[in-house]
């Protein structure tokens, strides 16, 4: 008998959350393709500038392109389609559109389709996202990428410090 108040509230909470979805996205002035198709884009557009670099910052920037790719991959586990094939098809129709410049433009809007499990212009389909919002979580997202190489760089000084210490 109690699940049924905690069922409203949840309810509730989703309505709120959907109602909230819309309203930032008619506020904003651009959208973008939703179902991975940005953070594909990036990370093969990361991919290729973390190759022109000769430093140890390649290997980061390389990093940081792979780990891009968490929310495609996510979103096909969680529709139970194969993870690892639609993604494989999603950076290549991005490195098409980034490499080929005969490629169709339109190519670049492409994103997941969890339905059908295949590879869509996401736009056509009606599948987009504010695009102030995909900014700001792939800001933070680097902001935290940033903030754990720094501890990173902390602990590794600190062993030093403490084998001087002990002489």
């Amino acid at each position: 008998r109690e699940a049924v108040p905690y069922m409203c509230d949840e309810m509730s909470r989703s309505f709120h959350d959907a109602v909230s979805v819309v309203k930032r996205t008619l506020e904003s002035n651009t959208l973008v393709p939703g179902g991975g198709a940005v953070e594909a884009a990036l990370s093969i557009h990361l991919d290729n500038f973390a190759s022109l670099l000769g430093t140890r910052e390649q290997l980061a920037v390389s990093e940081f392109a792979e780990s891009l790719l968490v929310i495609p991959k996510t979103l096909a586990v969680n529709a139970a389609k194969d993870a690892t094939d639609l993604v494989a098809k999603l950076r290549a129709v991005h490195a098409l559109v980034q490499s080929d410049s005969n490629a169709k433009k339109e190519l670049a809007y492409c994103g997941l389709d969890l339905v059908e499990g295949k590879i869509r212009n996401n736009i056509g389909a009606g599948v987009v996202e504010p695009a102030m919002s995909k900014i700001r979580s792939i800001q933070f997202a680097t902001e935290a990428a940033i903030t754990i190489l720094r501890i990173d760089d902390l602990i590794k000084l600190n062993p030093k410090e403490r084998g001087a210490e002990e002489e």
